[in-house]
């Protein structure tokens, strides 16, 4: 016996899981792409991240690892070098200054 319905609710539903399942990889993938860095000295290092027209200042401390810059930014390192980032680098800071890795 078959379905009686003869509709196309299973396509349906099938259309819907496929989508749900594109959004939420992209979704993970977006918040996958952020730059990191990662603080190497024994103090605390900043950095000046200039990130849609607006600036601000990331402390990290000793040790600690942070990801910021989601959609590009421009990043000047503890040593005053300046950088663009994409937003899937790693910064590593060691001796005062901020290597991309």
């Amino acid at each position: 016996m078959g379905n009686g319905g003869g509709g196309n609710a299973g396509t349906m539903m099938k259309t819907v899981v496929i989508g749900l399942g594109v959004a939420l990889a992209l979704t993970s993938a977006g918040a996958s792409l952020a730059a990191s860095a990662i603080n190497m000295d024994a103090e605390s290092r900043t950095l000046l991240v200039t990130e849609g027209g607006s600036q601000r200042e990331l402390v990290i401390a000793a040790g600690e690892t942070v990801n910021f810059c989601p959609g590009g930014c421009f990043v000047t390192m503890p040593n005053g070098d300046r950088e663009a980032l994409t937003g899937a680098e790693t910064i590593e800071i060691s001796d005062g200054k901020g290597r991309i890795r």
